[in-house]
């Protein structure tokens, strides 16, 4: 767990999904199939803050780190994210250089930033603030998602932000603000991460992207990419549940 952030950065090839089912019987049975890592969607999906924390608690139990993509640059989200345990924050949106800035601040302990201090249970309640002060710097992943055309051509600026573990790129969002949807839009979109991608590590960031299938991840890694999101919970359940229901039926004629 406590190396989750020295991985990351490393740029060791890692594996996660998104957890979208507000239960933590869903995150059990997503941390058992041998991710590295589950990124929680507080942006997207229907959670409360008070399951964000029993989610986190439920991949504690596994020993597997947890991020949560938080709604938007709010630095108490950010914060609530954190103070809830989680391993890192993952937020989204984030076009300029300046707001890649706040995402920084608001994560990290000063004088590197100004996250606020409290008794949460990422630091045990209270008992154990003095050594999660020590350690939370050191350890929390903060990756900024860059999926706007404003984001794409501030990319230069957005990498050499201090402070900035992760650029990860969304490739839905993206497609859509640079006018790259589906097949016809393939190649710009493609150059477009490309371009991310490569300003990502020729900064010495570590470059994430999100992978709807497993097939796309050998592609981003060839050229720099080690931090894969890799579907989501719902997506794998819906995918799972269709093909059983299709082979079933084939067993009938």
């Amino acid at each position: 767990m406590s190396e989750f952030r020295q991985k990351s950065i490393g740029k060791t090839n890692l594996i996660g999904s998104f957890a979208a089912i507000p239960h933590p019987v869903a995150v059990e049975v997503m941390a058992l199939c041998g991710l590295d890592f589950l990124c929680i969607d507080w942006e997207h999906a229907q959670i409360s803050r008070d399951t964000i924390e029993a989610m986190v608690r439920a991949a504690d139990v596994h020993r597997v780190p947890v991020m949560v993509r938080v709604p938007g640059h709010a630095p108490e989200a950010i914060q609530a994210a954190l103070d809830s345990g989680a391993q890192g924050v993952l937020i989204p949106r984030v076009s300029t250089a300046a707001q890649a800035a706040m995402a920084v601040k608001a994560s990290r302990y000063p004088p590197q930033g100004e996250r606020g201090v409290g008794p949460g249970r990422a630091a045990g309640y209270g008992y154990r603030i003095p050594e999660y002060l020590a350690a939370a710097n050191d350890r929390i992943v903060v990756a900024v998602q860059v999926e706007t055309s404003e984001g794409l051509a501030n990319i230069e600026a957005i990498a050499a932000v201090d402070g900035v573990d992760v650029i990860f790129v969304g490739p839905g969002d993206l497609s859509v603000s640079i006018d790259a949807i589906g097949p016809a839009g393939a190649d710009k979109l493609s150059e477009a991460i490309r371009t991310i991608i490569g300003a990502t590590t020729a900064h010495g960031r570590t470059a994430g992207i999100f992978c709807a299938s497993p097939q796309a991840v050998s592609r981003w890694a060839a050229i720099g990419a080690s931090f894969f999101v890799l579907a989501s919970d719902t997506m794998f359940l819906g995918a799972g549940a269709a093909a059983n229901c299709t082979a079933a039926r084939a067993e009938l004629t």
